[in-house]
Parts: C-alpha cells; sequence; structure tokens
C-alpha cells in the first residue's frame, strides 16, 4: 500500500495487522480520485471508517486541508497514527477511537460540516444509506459534498436518496465504489 499521487505521493503505508479490516488495494484508490478530483482545492473531509488511514491520507496528499479519521479498533487507531506520522503534516489530521455512530453525533454537537466522507464500513454491518441520512438530517454535509462508499460488489445502494444525487457506480472484481454529490448539484466530470 502506497499514497498513490499529490504531496506525499510514492510514500509506503502500514496495513492493519489481521483479518478485522481490508485496505482498499491501491488500484481501485486510483480510481476512485480519478472519479472524484482528482485533486482538490482545500475542502474538509472525514474518513468514518479508517482502516489503516490510507483513504484520507490520500485526499490530503491530493489537496484537501484537513481529514478526521474514525476507527473503533485500537490496532487501526495505532497504524494511523504510524501512517499519518509518515506525512510529516500530522496538524492535517484529527485521529478519532470511537464508533461511527458516537462519532456522527459528536460532530453534529460541535457543528461540524464536511466536504468528503469516505464511508468503507466491514461489509457485515453496513448501514450507508442510514448514515448518509443523518449525515443530512444533523446538517453534517458542505454544498455540494461528495461522498463515496465502499461496499462488496453485490451491495447496491440506492440510486435515488432524498437530497442526494447518485454521480456513479462502478465495480472492481469484488469492490464497488458508489458515489454521491449532497445537494442535488451534479459536479462536471
Amino acid at each position: 500500500m502506497r499514497i498513490i499521487s499529490g504531496e506525499f505521493g510514492g510514500r509506503r503505508l502500514k496495513a492493519v495487522p489481521g483479518q478485522a479490516t481490508r485496505p482498499t488495494t491501491d488500484k481501485v484508490k486510483e480510481a476512485i480520485f480519478n472519479m472524484i478530483g482528482p485533486y482538490f482545492d482545500g475542502g474538509r473531509g472525514l474518513d468514518l471508517f479508517a482502516g489503516s488511514g490510507g483513504l484520507g491520507i490520500e485526499a490530503i496528499s491530493r489537496g484537501l486541508n484537513s481529514m478526521i479519521l474514525v476507527d473503533r479498533q485500537y490496532a487501526a487507531i495505532k497504524v494511523i497514527k504510524e501512517n499519518v506520522a509518515i506525512t510529516k503534516a500530522v496538524e492535517r489530521f484529527r485521529i478519532i477511537k470511537t464508533n461511527a455512530e458516537r462519532a456522527i453525533q459528536q460532530f453534529a454537537v460541535n457543528g461540524e460540516q464536511f466536504d468528503l466522507v469516505l464511508l468503507d464500513p466491514p461489509y457485515k454491518a453496513q448501514q450507508i444509506t442510514a448514515e448518509l441520512t443523518k449525515f443530512a438530517e444533523l446538517q453534517l454535509l458542505a454544498p455540494a459534498a461528495i461522498i463515496v462508499c465502499e461496499t462488496n460488489s453485490e451491495t447496491v445502494l440506492p440510486e435515488q436518496l432524498p437530497g442526494f444525487t447518485h454521480l456513479r457506480r462502478q465495480i472492481y472484481r469484488i469492490t464497488a465504489i458508489t458515489i454521491y454529490q449532497y445537494g442535488g448539484t451534479v459536479i462536471d466530470s
């Protein structure tokens, strides 16, 4: 695993040991950023099921200003901290050890909003549609925010979701990437 492009491009990242997390492959990561960017002019991001932190770190490398990396596993948090240190830009990251539901509630209390949200939950615990609805209800998404959802290829997320525009669904072997934009405004592709 590595940072593919941008400011930190080429730096190697560590994976979380064991089978509890499934890192996004470099090929899928590159495809995701080609679909949504590939580069950013600032903005705030959230990786809600961060695992090794690779997707969030890639977003910062490609121009996002700041990223919150959330995971509930101690082993993942340890690896995220090591991977963030590789960037030598630790001030651009906030790492939180908690579950997704608690994190979402805390962001709402703090009045936070995000321009990019990365959702790659464990395949057996996916509640992406409910999480997207909760993000909208709690006003956690900036206008025209992009939401990238990674699921197994058998999972088909809805094309019609109130408040969201379905931009794309792409399958890469066993992985499906679904991209939404908040607020119904379609971005140029």
